[in-house]
């Protein structure tokens, strides 16, 4: 298997624009074209932006929790306070970090807000349906191009035992999120009897190495040569909490 990762230029995304359409504009600027099988990787920023899920700080009112949690962590007020907003289940609080169960499900730092790459005064939420949001791309994509592809909304998470943040699919549709592997035989022909691959996460993490998280201006990337088209959803990777030892 030989896999590329193609980075792919955009223009600053804002509200109400059409991503697909700037994806297939910059594909044709950039001289490159979808193949069969391709996985086109975006940002869940761009996809947020797009769909008007960014906040004027300067409108949110502080509760008095958000202002508790505010002297504990450090944080702005406001921020804390779009968080809860965000938020099914606090987890976990402490210096700069809020862990939190979203609305989505997703047990992540600060349900995913953040003020990088976003302008003064304002923060970004998650996108209210990241797989819905990856379906759609997905279709605008195929039907202009006649390829059959994979999309995938990627964010960045950190990891309990581990330092540094990786890339994680939120969303993503025409692509096997979660392989089971399970029933399989490996090398020596033992059967494996817990193996699931996270393979939207794979890819999103794959893309992250080219798209990067500063100034580098590639939100877009085109994993190529993976060979995961399928059915599946990013919400298939989330873990159901009965089964989750670390929050028992």
């Amino acid at each position: 298997m030989k896999v590329e990762i193609l980075p792919l230029r955009l223009p600053y995304v804002r509200e109400g624009d059409d991503v697909a359409g700037l994806i297939l504009r910059a594909l044709q600027e950039q001289e490159l074209d979808l193949e069969d099988g391709d996985v086109v990787v975006v940002t869940e920023k761009i996809v947020a932006r797009a769909e008007g899920r960014e906040v004027e700080l300067d409108n949110v009112e502080p509760s008095a929790e958000a202002r508790r949690l505010a002297e504990v962590t450090g944080k702005d007020p406001r921020v804390v306070q779009l968080i809860l907003n965000e938020a099914r289940e606090v987890l976990a609080a402490g210096e700069n970090f809020i862990i939190v169960e979203t609305r989505h499900g997703f047990v992540c730092a600060n349900a995913g807000i953040d003020q990088s790459n976003v302008e003064e005064g304002r923060a970004k939420l998650l996108p209210l349906d990241p797989d819905r949001s990856a379906r759609e791309i997905r279709r605008a994509l195929e039907e202009a191009t006649g390829r059959r592809l994979g999309v995938v909304i990627a964010d960045s998470f950190g990891r309990s035992f581990r330092l540094g943040s990786v890339g994680v699919a939120i969303g993503c549709s025409g692509i096997v999120a979660l392989l089971d592997r399970r029933g399989e035989r490996d090398l020596l022909g033992r059967e494996l009897k817990v193996t699931r691959v996270a393979v939207a996460d794979c890819i999103a993490s794959a893309a992250n190495l080219v798209m990067g998280e500063g100034s580098e201006g590639i939100p877009v990337a085109i994993v190529r040569g993976t060979k995961v088209l399928g059915e599946g959803r990013a919400r298939d990777l989330i873990r159901p909490k009965e089964s989750d030892v670390f929050r028992r």
